[in-house]
């Protein structure tokens, strides 16, 4: 199927209704991995829908699964295979990657840190995919943490976030754990720094190597930052990108905080969903079917951002996440090959938790001017009190119907018939907003778990429609360069080479 025909099927449904494009949506209900997704309120015929499903078989989706689940080479700027799902193999798989092993060895030393009750508090000090992976796990179970043992996490390089991780903690009993898969990742090189310092002044720099634990693919390095006392490290693979880290040793801490077991679950709820999308056919595969309404969305009806709403009180930070994970693998507009992308790519991804983003940002969704494709997901964290489950239940249903159907000045007046027509006329929403609706029972590890894997697969896949590499990050990589460059020019050493940095270090100063 051309993109050109694409485009016209666009045009044409530009002004149809979404109501009746949903009630004639047939099968728009997908399962897998515990968690089932409609697709129904999306601006998609029968016909478009065909047409999406034959473009993809052009493309070669179904190849692109066999290449990532069959390590080929999925990352052709570093010439690498894409191995994170390899982290989540179950046990009893025949497939033995080193990648899983490291996981492995992972939640052993885990188990032995929480066997051993030397530390009362951990603090995880990391950036980017070392960071987000963890730290929304760490709030998503927040009421499952082991007794005795406080989290903590530190990712900024504002001085204070350090301050605040190690506000009130003892020394002696404190373990800093320490994520970066070069080991040269410069704030979390900066604030191991100062967390090593604070150590050192209590203990010693013997005593507080011991207090260390260094999680990176570069050990040798790791060592020479400790002036070559030997480091306790575990093992990133090479293969695995950080924000597709949060199955390795980078979750660490949590693994120790939560309990190994819990986190196997976790893992296990991951290899559910690798089963569903490399094992079902594109009509039916959950990954795929998001990533081809990504790719329409986006590339054709010109929606230029997705809102995550996520109706659950432990999927709060989820949105924070698939920012990284979503605009980082597929924000660019260039394929590996040096080709510009054919078509728009990524949009810009937020959201945030229901039933809060009611009360503020929902009123823009309903009655803004831009139209912005939402993506509720309801995941009660507890069935614990049958009423607040129920409303949480009703205010999603709720709020996807509205944003869909919304209220026309005639229902306005007929339900409150002596408003002022001006009055009335505010009252009255456009409707016609697209959503998706994914669901589970109960966010538990395991079904975040398969979210988790749900998202990184269709990342992928979108990708591979868009015709771009999801596994770089050049434009991360020059932010980091040119702020190492700026340093000498805040210190008076040399001027900025661009005029207007220079003009804004002398206003900062």
């Amino acid at each position: 199927m051309s993109i050109e025909t694409l485009k016209a099927l666009a045009n044409e449904i530009q002004n149809a209704s979404l109501i009746n494009l949903a009630e004639q949506a047939t099968g728009s209900t997908f399962t897998g991995g515990g968690w089932t997704v409609n697709t129904s309120r999306h601006y998609v015929t029968p016909e478009i829908d065909a047409a999406l499903l034959e473009h993809a078989d052009q493309i070669g989706l179904s190849g692109a699964i066999d290449d990532l689940f069959g390590a080929a080479i999925v990352n052709p700027s570093e010439q690498r295979a894409a191995l994170h799902w390899a982290l989540r193999l179950p046990p009893e798989s025949d497939l033995t990657q080193s990648e899983h092993d490291t996981t492995v060895r992972a939640l052993e030393k885990a188990k032995s840190l929480v066997d051993s009750g030397d530390f009362s508090a951990i603090v995880h000090i990391g950036i980017g995919g070392s960071d987000f992976g963890p730290r929304l796990y760490a709030d998503a179970f927040a009421d499952k943490q082991l007794d005795g043992v406080e989290l903590r996490f530190c990712a900024n390089v504002d001085p204070l976030d350090l301050d605040l991780a190690l506000r009130g903690l003892t020394p002696e009993r404190t373990l800093i754990i320490g994520i970066s898969k070069s080991f040269g990742t410069e704030e979390t090189l900066y604030n191991l720094g100062r967390a090593r310092s604070w150590l050192e002044a209590a203990l010693g720099a013997e005593r507080a190597a011991a207090h260390l634990l260094l999680v990176t693919a570069n050990p040798e390095r790791a060592t020479a930052w400790l002036d070559g006392t030997p480091a306790t490290t575990l093992g990133m693979p090479i293969s695995v990108g950080g924000r597709y880290s949060i199955w390795s040793a980078a979750s660490v801490a949590v693994m120790a905080s939560f309990g190994p077991e819990t986190f196997k679950d976790f893992l296990a709820g991951a290899a559910d969903m690798d089963r569903h999308v490399k094992s079902s056919p594109i009509e039916t595969n959950l990954a795929a079917r998001l990533a081809l309404l990504d790719f329409w969305n986006t590339s054709f009806m010109g929606f230029g951002a997705r809102a995550v709403l996520a109706y659950s009180r432990r999927l709060r930070m989820l949105p924070t996440y698939l920012q990284q994970l979503e605009m980082e693998s597929n924000g660019k507009s260039v394929g590996p090959t040096g080709r510009e992308a054919p078509l728009l790519t990524a949009p810009l991804l937020w959201g945030g938790e229901g039933s809060v983003g009611q009360h503020s940002y929902h009123q823009w969704l309903h009655q803004g001017t831009h139209i912005v494709p939402a993506e509720f997901i309801l995941a009660p964290g507890s069935h614990s009190d049958a009423d607040g489950a129920e409303a949480l239940t009703a205010h999603a249903l709720a709020q996807a119907e509205v944003l869909a159907n919304g209220r026309t000045l005639a229902e306005v007046q007929s339900e409150e018939p002596d408003l002022e027509p001006h009055v009335a006329k505010q009252k009255v929403h456009p409707g016609g907003r697209p959503s998706s609706f994914l669901s589970t029972d109960e966010l538990t590890p395991k079904t975040l778990g398969a979210l988790i894997a749900l998202y990184e697969h269709r990342t992928y896949l979108a990708g591979v429609l868009w015709e771009i590499n999801s596994f770089d990050q050049w434009g991360v990589e020059r932010g980091k360069t040119m702020a190492t460059r700026l340093k000498p020019a805040l210190r008076g050493e040399t001027p900025a080479d661009d005029a207007s940095t220079q003009r804004l270090i002398e206003q900062i100063k």
